[in-house]
Formats: structure tokens, sequence, C-alpha cells
């Protein structure tokens, strides 16, 4: 196995390393292939924040888009030889910015003709191929029918079956060829697959069309026909993350089977894999038939990283086969953006910015979040009312329909205001800055009472005589104010004067006090139903609604549909702050 260094010295210094300095021996012919490969772009072209109006950045100084990828595979390119490199993607790719939605919602590409941003970056940049996230299938068939179109590079996904036949309903795979001067071409197959839990996220678009078939199984199929057609080096492109779990149950694939992929099927040389969002750089995991060794890679998400897998071949019996892999994780904030690409999206980016910047509704008096910390306040009260809509309606005609849907929230923002009057697409992101989705699971009264004990954990116990300090009564022990999650469609009391685990107080629906084998459906976002700080209950309770909506956009796709903001007809003060039973303000 050559280090990373060494892969990338050339081809003489790989090609000495991997022979034996014999007098007998002649030296092999050694060709170094190299891999870039991104995932999980979610809409990201240039490095911009559109709900803050402004170049992107995090806490850890980090960039997006592809703007800043194509700089990098530029360089890879120029060093390695373009005729010595592929650039690959794991999917999730045409959804997750506003950017994504404008071209997808307000101005659909399937219905106006235009090219979707997505496809005008990738086409420019020349990706090699792309495989399906699970978020693809988000705007429908044909908006997706169409970004397929559009892309000059296959779009492949193996697994993604048509219900009735079986038959594949996109591109299993491709074999990509490369010219070896005075030698035989070398192919690199590369198989895409992707997740099964579209068939429950996006149930409404894909049930009755599309099945979506194991991983392993499809890749156990799929692997030896790209073996038989010459393929050299075989690269799987999966979006499953690879911890071996499902954040479903029922009898689906398994979820993030990627390192099931490497380990059970011969053949796999890499697997560069998504949907997890993290940054592995390098990983191997043994193959269980053959022993040898697969690497695996996972780029982090949103253009932030770029995989550079090398692989090293030698001549064998008149075949090449991969003697030598490795990878590594580029940071694409070590870069400019390509002033090729950010012109080419100019024109696309200008009109979002402008969409976010568009009112959406009218509110009839100014709603601010600053004491949403420890009051019932309107502002999250608004995000409760559409939660518990979108909810109660997708639970109309189940067998969960007569449950009463509660909600949960918490405070993300102080600073977030809805202003009297106008209130824009950027407003609605201010109040609810994180990309979740939507979920809905069945809690009963008294799992009901130990995620309100745990969630008031939040307050630091007050004497019975202190003085009522802002700035002391939140945040006990270093809890953020979006691990205080607030509860609708029930009435209770949180009696700061008793200790944590002892402060909910007249838990009740509709004026009866809740009882402990009581049923409710909850809605509540993916970051705390996955286990996001450390709630009680509800990452075992079972899922009733996972459509993979994205809260934020339903805030949006509310209020324009209302057009009005009238906290008359949402708020409801439903909790409040007591000490020994009389209410704190």
């Amino acid at each position: 196995m050559h280090s990373k260094k060494l892969a990338v010295v050339g081809v003489v210094t790989v090609a000495a390393l991997a022979v034996p300095a014999t007098a007998s021996a002649s030296p092999e012919k050694s060709v170094t292939v190299t891999v870039m490969g991104t995932s999980d772009l979610h809409g990201n072209t240039l490095n911009w924040d559109y709900f803050k109006n402004a170049e992107f950045t995090d806490s850890k100084g980090n960039d997006v888009g592809l703007a800043k990828v194509s700089t990098l595979v530029n360089k890879i390119r120029a060093e390695r030889g373009a005729d010595r490199t592929l650039l690959f993607d794991s999917g999730d790719t045409i959804q997750g910015t506003p950017l994504a939605y404008y071209y997808a919602k307000i101005e659909p590409v399937d219905k106006t003709g235009k090219l979707h941003p997505m496809a005008r970056a990738m086409n420019a940049i020349g990706y090699d191929a792309v495989t399906l996230g699970n978020h693809e299938f988000n705007y429908g068939l044909p908006l997706l029918a169409t970004w397929v179109r559009q892309m000059k590079a296959p779009v492949l996904g193996a697994n993604a079956v048509f219900a009735k036949t079986g038959v594949p309903a996109y591109q299993p795979f491709t074999i990509k060829t490369m010219k070896v001067r005075g030698d035989k071409p070398i192919k690199v197959g590369v198989l895409g697959l992707t997740n099964p839990g579209v068939a429950i996220w996006d149930k409404a678009n894909v049930e009755g069309k599309l099945r979506f078939t194991d991983l392993v199984q499809s890749a156990k199929k799929w692997v030896p026909i790209i073996r038989g057609m010459g393929a050299d080096v075989v690269v799987v492109t999966a979006h499953a993350g690879d911890n071996g779990l499902s954040s479903y149950g029922g009898d689906l694939p398994v979820e993030n089977a990627s390192a099931m992929v490497a380990e059970q099927v011969p053949g796999v040389d890499a697997v560069l894999f998504g949907h997890a969002h993290n940054e592995v750089a390098q990983k191997f995991v043994t193959n269980k038939l053959t022993g040898r060794q697969v690497l695996l890679t996972e780029p982090g998400k949103w253009g932030q990283r770029l995989s550079v897998l090398d692989f090293q071949l030698a001549k064998k019996r008149g075949k090449w086969t991969v003697t030598g892999k490795s990878s590594t994780l580029l940071n694409t904030n070590a870069v400019d953006e390509d002033p090729k690409i950010v012109a080419l999206m100019k024109e696309q980016h200008d009109t979002t910015v402008k969409y976010v910047n568009t009112v959406v509704a009218q509110s009839k008096e100014a709603l601010a979040a600053a004491e949403s910390p420890y009051k019932d306040t309107p502002i999250l009260d608004y995000i409760q009312k559409v939660q518990t809509e979108t909810v109660k309606k997708a639970m109309a005609g189940t067998a969960d329909a007569s449950l009463p849907v509660l909600s949960i929230s918490a405070p993300f923002s102080r600073s977030a205001v809805f202003p009297a009057g106008p209130v824009s697409v950027r407003d609605m992101a201010g109040l609810y800055i994180y990309d979740n989705t939507l979920m809905a699971v069945k809690l009963t009264g008294a799992q009901l009472k130990d995620y309100l004990e745990y969630s008031a954990r939040y307050f630091n116990q007050l004497a019975a005589d202190a003085p009522v300090d802002l700035a002391a009564l939140t945040n006990a022990g270093g809890t953020p104010d979006y691990n205080y999650d607030q509860l609708s469609g029930v009435t209770y009391d949180i009696d700061v004067a008793k200790p944590a685990g002892q402060r909910i107080a007249g838990l009740s629906h509709q004026g009866r006090p809740v009882t402990a084998d009581q049923q409710f459906v909850v809605a509540v976002n993916n970051y705390r139903q996955s286990g996001g700080g450390g709630f009680p209950h509800v990452t075992t309770a079972p899922v009733v609604y996972n459509a993979q909506v994205e809260i934020r956009q339903a805030l949006i796709d509310y209020a324009t549909a209302t057009g009005v903001i009238d906290a008359a007809t949402f708020a409801e003060a439903n909790w409040k702050l007591t000490r020994d039973g009389k209410p704190l303000f």
C-alpha cells in the first residue's frame, strides 16, 4: 500500500517502488489513476448563504459550492493529467438551497425548459458520473427526469427499479476508458446506488412507480457484469452512510449500507459514499470473501470537501491490476471560486437572491422571539401551527388519524423578528435557522411528561424569595436555547422552584389531565428524532410521518398560501413558568 505522498509523486516513483530491484526483474509499467468525488452538494453552486444574504461561512471557516470545487478539480487535472482523472458524485444534488428550490418550484425547469443550475455548473466542470440521492426525488419524477436529461454525465441508480417490472429506471453503471500510451487502455467502472429510504421519504412521488432494492444485492448483481465488460477498477458511488444502521424500521433494505457493500461484494475496489454528511478521508474495510482491502471515503457536504482517490495499477499477465490505493480530502476553503462558474451562475444566482428578499406575507403586528426562551411567544407558535397542520393533513386516512396532534419547537434565535407589515423569505429563515426536516412520532402521556421534564432542565432552580434575573434563569448547565423544547397542543406549567425532574405540573389536553397511557402524535424535527439533545423516548418511538419536508420551507409555503400572519389565528399561551405554583411573570 503506497502512502498518499507516494501516490502523487508520479508514475516513475510508484513503479520503482512497486518492483523489487533484482537483476532479473524487468521494470513493471505502473500507472496512477485518480478519481475525485463530491457528495451531498444540496444545490450549492456558489459560496453564498441565501438566508443571510452574504458569503457563506460557519464557525469552522468552511466554504461551500461547485465554484470552489471546480478550482480544486482544475488543479488536480493539471497536476495529474486530465486523461488520468475522473470526477464522480454520490448524490443529493438538486435540493437544499433557495437556488435549487426556485428552479424546482417557482420556475420549475421541467415546465420552463431552462437549464437546471446544478446541471449548468456540473456540465461546465465536467463530471463523469453522478449518482441519485434520496433528495433527488423530492420534487417529483418529471422534474428529476428533466435534470437527468440535462446532465451531460450519466446519472446512475442501479437499485431504483420500476415497481412492476423490476427493470432499472435509471442507468445502473458506466465504464470510462483511459488511454495509456503504447499499451492497452485502463477501464474504470462506476456503479451508482441510491438510498432505499426514498420509498418512505418520498412515498407520495414514487409509490406504485418505483421500488428501491437492497444495495448489497444490487452490487452483487452488477459488479460481475461491470468486471465482465473489462473494468480494471470498480468504484461504487453510493448514497448511503457506512454505519450499517437505518433511521427507519419495517421491511425496507438497510439505509446506511456502504461498508456492507465493501465487506460483502467481491470485485469492488472503492466506495465513494454520501448521505451522512460526514467527512471520511480514508477508511479500509476488508472484504469477507476475498480478504482484499476496499477503500472508502466520504467528502462531507455542500462542496466543502473534495475526495481524491488514487489507484496504482500495474500490468500482471497482460491485465491491469490495482496494486495500491489511497484517498484524502481537500478543503475547498483553501482556494478561490472558479470565475468561469461564477459567471455562468450569475443570472440564476441573482434571480434567487431577488426571490429570498421577496415578501411572502404581511404581518399584522411585529412578532419577536426575544422572550421565547422563558415565555410562550406567538412567533414560536407560528412554527407549531405549521408543523401541526402539516402532520394533521398527512395523518388523514391513516390508522392514527383520530389521535391528537401535538408539536415540539425550540427557540433557535432570540433575534428573530417578523416585522409589522411585509415579511420576506429571509425573515422566515431567520426564525428557523436550521435545515431540519419534519417528522412525527407516537408518544404516550407518560413519555410526554418525561420529555417535558428533560426539557425543563434548561432552567436554573429559583429560590422562593430570589429576584427573577433573566440572564441567570435559563441555560442551566450550559444547555443551549435550541435544546429547550416547548410543546403545543397540551397545557402545562414548569415550576422552577422545584428541582429538575419534578417541574411539570398540570399537564392537560383539552381541559383534562393527560393519562399515562394516552396516545399522541407529536410533530418533531429530524435532529431531535435522531437523538440530537439526548431527549428521552423520541428516538425509539414509532415514526408515523417522515416525508422529508424541510420545516423552513414549510413555513415559507404556509405564509405564501395564507398571505397574512395574524397572531390571533395561531397564538396560544399553553405553557408558563411558575414558582411554587404561582406565575413567574
